[in-house]
Formats: C-alpha cells, sequence, structure tokens
C-alpha cells in the first residue's frame, strides 16, 4: 500500500496505493457496510510510545490500547460496561482518558444520556472516574465529561468544568445559562477535584491557555439572550471586552487561544460574504485581525493542537473536507500529504508532543477510510487500519456534486450516487436526505450510500436549505420551513433528475435518519405520488410533541428551543402550521409502504415519535412494518443495529422499486 516516503519541505509525503481488486464480487455482505468502523478516534500519547483508539468488540465499540515502543506487546482492550465509548484522549505518558456516554433512567422520569469521563493506566488497570469525591454534583449533572485543558506542566492534573451541587432533578430542565459553571482541576489517578475558579450565575463557557490558566470566560444573560466574553485580569477580576447576540446562528464562538497566546480566535459572521470566520481578538487590547474567511463556505469546525490547547488552522468543506492550518510546521506536513494523497481527503488526525509521529487519515466518496502510521524522524509509514475492510473500489458507485435550482430559484447543493458499472439512466432512486437539520453531506465516504449504490440504486444526497456550511444566508432561508421550502428543495431535486431522465419516476423510495426520516415521511405524507415507498430511522413525525419533549429536556426558554422553534415554529403560536407540516397529522394522506425503525433509548428524538407514526397509519388503514431496537440510542452504536437497518431496507427496497 505504501510505496515511498519523501520529505517535503519538513513534512513528510506518502505516495498511497490502495490494493484494489477489480474482479470484486458484486454483492458484498451487508455487514461489509453496516459492521462498526474498524477503528475511530485515534490518539498517540504525548511520548509516542502507545496508540489508543475505539474499535468493535463483539458489535459494540471498546477502547484499545496499542504499544508502539517497545513492539511486540499485545493490545490492551478495555470494555466499559453498558456504556458507549465516544471519545479516548490521554492525559499524560501513562494515563488514558475514556469519554462514555451511558443512557440510563437516573431519576426514574426516562431515560437520559449521560456523560463521564474515566482514566486508567497502558495496562487497562486503576480505573478512576472523574470527580469521584464528588457524588452528588456528579450525579445531577448530565455531562461531567468535558476537558478544559490539559496542562501539560502538571501531567497529573487536567481541567475540567462542572456545574455546582444542585439537589434535585428540576435543575437538568432549566436553561444552561441559569446554572454555576465552574472550572475544577481534577487528578487523573485517583479522580479527586478541587475548585479552581467559580463561575458566575450565568457563565456557559471558558478558555484556557493550555497551562492551567484560566484566560477568558463567556456569560450569557437572557431579553434578549446576549454572550459577553470576559477576560480574566492578573488580580483576579473580570473584564467584559465584546458582546454578541445569541440565536439559533448567532452567538460568541471562542475556540481557544492563538498560538502566540495573545488573543483569542473567535469565529464571526462576515456581512458581506455572510459566511462564518475566524478572526484573532487581542486580549490586551481591542484589535480584530482576520485569520480566515471565505467566499461561499463557513469555516467547519478549527483545528487545535491538543498538547498547548492553542487554535492551528480550520477545516472547510466546500466539496470535500479540507484542512487549513496556520501554524507553519503543520501547514508544511499538511501540504505534503496532499502531494501524496490527490484526489481524495487527508488529515492529521493525532500526534505526539513533539509531532513526530502522526496519525493520518485518508477518505474519499470511493476510497474507504483508512489510518496510517508517519514517522517523521524515520521517513517512514504504515496503514494501521482500513475501517472497511471488506469492501474495493469495484463494489463502490462513483460519486459527482449535482446543483439545480428549487422552485424559487435557489441553488440547492446536492450529490448523486450512481450503481457501479451502470448509467445514468433510468435508475431505480433513494433518496436520501441528511440528518440536523443543520448539518450537510459532502464527499466524504458514506458506507449507506454506498450500499444503496452496490445494490443497484441511483442515491440522491440534496443539502436543502437550512443546511448548514453555506453561509448565514443559505441557513436562515430554512427557517420555519419544515415541510414547506426544506421539503420542496427535496422535492424539485428529484423532478430534475426524472426531467433528465436520470431516473425512473416509477421507482423512487426515500429513506433518512434523524430529520432525514422526518424528510421521508414527510415526501411520503406531502408528495405522496412521488415515492413509492418510504423509510425512516429514529425521525421527527409529530413536531408539537418534539417541541414539547425538549422544552422539558433542556427547559422551555432555553437557546436549544429557540433553535428548534427557529426552524420549526411556535409550539403554541403556530400549533396549526406544525400539525400540518407533521407527518403524524397527516398520516390519511399517505399511500405508500412505510418502515420504520427506533432506538429504545434514544435520547435526541425518543421513541415515542415513531409509536405515534406507527399509531397514526395503523388507524388510517396504511401499510407498516415499526421495528424497536432495544438499549440502541440515536446513533446506532451497536453493528446490529446498522446491519439490521440496512438489511430491513434493502428487502424493503427490493420488494417496491427493484428490479
Amino acid at each position: 500500500m505504501i510505496s515511498r516516503l519523501y520529505a517535503v519541505v519538513c513534512a513528510a509525503a506518502l505516495t498511497f496505493t490502495p490494493s484494489i481488486a477489480q474482479t470484486a464480487p458484486a454483492h458484498p455482505p451487508v455487514e461489509a457496510f453496516g459492521a462498526l468502523p474498524t477503528m475511530a478516534r485515534p490518539s498517540i500519547s504525548p511520548d509516542g510510545k502507545h496508540v489508543a483508539t475505539i474499535q468493535p468488540y463483539n458489535g459494540r465499540p471498546i477502547a484499545r490500547i496499542f504499544t508502539l515502543d517497545p513492539p511486540g506487546i499485545p493490545a490492551v482492550n478495555l470494555p466499559i460496561g453498558d456504556g458507549y465509548i465516544q471519545d479516548v484522549l490521554w492525559a499524560n505518558n501513562n494515563r488514558l482518558l475514556i469519554r462514555i456516554n451511558v443512557n440510563q433512567d437516573v431519576f426514574h422520569q426516562g431515560v437520559d444520556a449521560w456523560y463521564r469521563l474515566v482514566s486508567t493506566d497502558t495496562e487497562g488497570k486503576a480505573f478512576a472516574m472523574m470527580f469521584s469525591d464528588r457524588r452528588k454534583s456528579r450525579d445531577v449533572n448530565s455531562n461531567a465529561s468535558m476537558i478544559l485543558d490539559l496542562a501539560a506542566e502538571d501531567p497529573d492534573h487536567i481541567y475540567m468544568p462542572l456545574y455546582n451541587d444542585f439537589s434535585g432533578r428540576e435543575h437538568l430542565t432549566e436553561s444552561m445559562s441559569d446554572m454555576l459553571n465552574s472550572v475544577w482541576r481534577v487528578n487523573v489517578a485517583t479522580g479527586t477535584s478541587e475548585l479552581v475558579v467559580k463561575g458566575g450565575m450565568h457563565t456557559t463557557d471558558w478558555v484556557m491557555d493550555g497551562h492551567g490558566k484560566v484566560v477568558a470566560r463567556i456569560d450569557q444573560t437572557t431579553s434578549p439572550r446576549t454572550d459577553h466574553l470576559n477576560v480574566r485580569q492578573p488580580n483576579g477580576d473580570w473584564k467584559e471586552i465584546e458582546t454578541a447576540l445569541a440565536g439559533p446562528d448567532t452567538g460568541m464562538g471562542v475556540a481557544g487561544l492563538t498560538e502566540d497566546g495573545k488573543s483569542l480566535a473567535l469565529t464571526y459572521f462576515d456581512e458581506k460574504t455572510t459566511t462564518v470566520g475566524l478572526a484573532a481578538r487581542g486580549l490586551a487590547d481591542d484589535s480584530h485581525t482576520g485569520l480566515y474567511l471565505d467566499q461561499q463556505y463557513d469555516i467547519d469546525s478549527t483545528l487545535t493542537d491538543p498538547w498547548t490547547a492553542c487554535v492551528i488552522g480550520v477545516r472547510v468543506v466546500a466539496d470535500a473536507p479540507k484542512d487549513i492550518y496556520f501554524d507553519p510546521k503543520m501547514k508544511a506536513l499538511q501540504n505534503g500529504l496532499e502531494q501524496a494523497f490527490p484526489g481524495v481527503s487527508v488529515h492529521a488526525v493525532s500526534w505526539d508532543s513533539s509531532q513526530q509521529k502522526v496519525i493520518v487519515a485518508v477518505d474519499g466518496p470511493k476510497t474507504p477510510p483508512v489510518f496510517f502510521l508517519l514517522d517523521r524522524q524515520t521517513h517512514s509509514a504504515s496503514p494501521i487500519r482500513r475501517l472497511y475492510g471488506g469492501l474495493t473500489e469495484a463494489d463502490l458507485g462513483d460519486v459527482k456534486p449535482f446543483t439545480y435550482k428549487a422552485g424559487d430559484g435557489l441553488d440547492i447543493p446536492a450529490y448523486l450516487t450512481l450503481p457501479p458499472g451502470k448509467s445514468a439512466k433510468n435508475l431505480p432512486l433513494v433518496v436520501f436526505p441528511h440528518g440536523g437539520p443543520m448539518a450537510r453531506d459532502d464527499l466524504s465516504f458514506n458506507p449507506f450510500a454506498q450500499f444503496f449504490a452496490n445494490r443497484g440504486y441511483a442515491v440522491f444526497q440534496p443539502n436543502f436549505r437550512g443546511s448548514s456550511g453555506y453561509g448565514r444566508k443559505f441557513m436562515q432561508a430554512g427557517y420555519g420551513q419544515w415541510g414547506l421550502n426544506m421539503q420542496d428543495d427535496i422535492t424539485d431535486g428529484v423532478k430534475k433528475l426524472i426531467a433528465d431522465g436520470t431516473v425512473d419516476p416509477k421507482r423512487i423510495c426515500i429513506v433518512g435518519e434523524s430529520y432525514g426520516g422526518y424528510a421521508a415521511l414527510a415526501g411520503a405524507a406531502f408528495t405522496p405520488d412521488l415515492y413509492a415507498c418510504a423509510a425512516g430511522w429514529a425521525g421527527v413525525y409529530d413536531l408539537r410533541k418534539f417541541l414539547a419533549t425538549r422544552a422539558k429536556d433542556y427547559g422551555r426558554d432555553s437557546q436549544m428551543i429557540e433553535s428548534w422553534q427557529a426552524f420549526i415554529g411556535d409550539r403554541w403560536d403556530d400549533s396549526a402550521k406544525l400539525d400540518g407540516a407533521s407527518p403524524a397529522e397527516n398520516a390519511d394522506k399517505i399511500k405508500i409502504p412505510v418502515l420504520l425503525m427506533h432506538g429504545a433509548d434514544d435520547t435526541t428524538v425518543r421513541i415515542d415519535q415513531s409509536e405515534t407514526m406507527e399509531r397514526a397509519l395503523k388507524r388510517a388503514g396504511k401499510r407498516v412494518t415499526f421495528i424497536a431496537i432495544p438499549k440502541e440510542t440515536h446513533n446506532m452504536e451497536m453493528a446490529d443495529t446498522r446491519v439490521r437497518w440496512l438489511t430491513e431496507l434493502e428487502k424493503f427496497l427490493k420488494e417496491n422499486i427493484g428490479d
């Protein structure tokens, strides 16, 4: 797979030639697409001697520790009971931090998502839960897992935020901005903690300097909802230096400190481009210096050095994700990697404190992700793991951008995947809208879309208005448009594919997950003659009930509820509109078979949404199959769930739009 390695301006570049068997079988098993990726979230220890990853074991994610130096030591498996591992990160050379999600009913009021941080040594022993000495505070906080600072000079401790002690469950349903958020120094070996800085009554976020020092904080007030950026003075007092109105697509975004430590890296909205960029805001003065701004796309995320906590670059997604570094050494590395891997996306995902050992991820629409370990001292590299080892290029379809006009003239970006070996003519089609809806599709490898293509279907993935990444104007075009213009954007794309002769108008099915599940059932209800079938995983089907549940979970006046209502509408003032846009309230209009699946422990979209949809369809005498998956979350954490979803879809699609 690796033919040679050479230095490029202090960076290392790889020549990558995947071993592709062009005579691969036409239909790999469902598991080749639906199994959990063979590796996720790899993390190198500061000294470069260990790598921790998340890997599947008996169909569930576990943490695993590999020893690089000395070689030959067996890997250590770290299963964590019934929890789902979300992330792994080294606190120091000898202690690994593991972030865990445990969905449980703590207060006998329904299942909630709880996040905790534990540590272990390199042998998988001596486990400790962070905040082990603050049980009362830990038990009433749904998230006691966030890390503010690793503070390399103090390797035995990390810095974490925690909401102060509360006595009851009711505090979890208030707005997060009404809680008292403080910074704690936590011993990674024992989990014991000590208060460092106490927050104010409206503190929501903190900025630290990578050395255990609190630099700034954000407070949020209401009426109108406003973010206040405060800088800590040498005497410990706070000085407000900036404010911003906080709404669904506004607010104060502080990514951390710039590399020189003299400025805060702030996301900002540019009035001219309407996109989100990144600027440096001086700590000691009012200076604002632009760091990055794209004319068409928002920055997708900021890139931070894990060992210094400094912002060193941004990731931008045009059609494919691209990393853009400010740091000269990382910029040189990225340039070398892109020369070695032309035509695909390549990212440095983890490195040791000396930046000599780097884990690199490579993927593309027809390139299943691969991780490599790069040693910049020896100029050598080796593949670590293929994430979907059972797939070859011959199994996968070509993916191309497909932009079209919506009915009101708005340009809608989308992607079209063609079945391998078939031309774009009179094909059966799977319409596959993304979740969110504040998300987007791109040219990254998508195993589910490629599964549909492998089974002979064209796949259409529209980034309808309201999708993120295309600037504020495009996102705001989706406000109040659930079931309206957002849905029309999907419909207009399907009609364009029909008019072009690409798809067979009688063989179209709409399939989606989360918001995509809503779009699938909305398509069935509001354009009943366009589709032959519809399937939804964990979709929202009763909008008023969904908003009521979110208000209970987050607080009726929370920023989360404001964000949802911007897209959906007010559950009181717009109740008629919400009912008109709810598939469950319009089940009588549906003419086609429906497949519903949902995780029983989903805390993002509760399973009662699918139960409500099933009851409405049955009352209306419609054809529906509903499958509940015990102990599953919103995100299909278990391999069996993903395989079951694709297996049921394969049968469902074949029955309704297959040859």
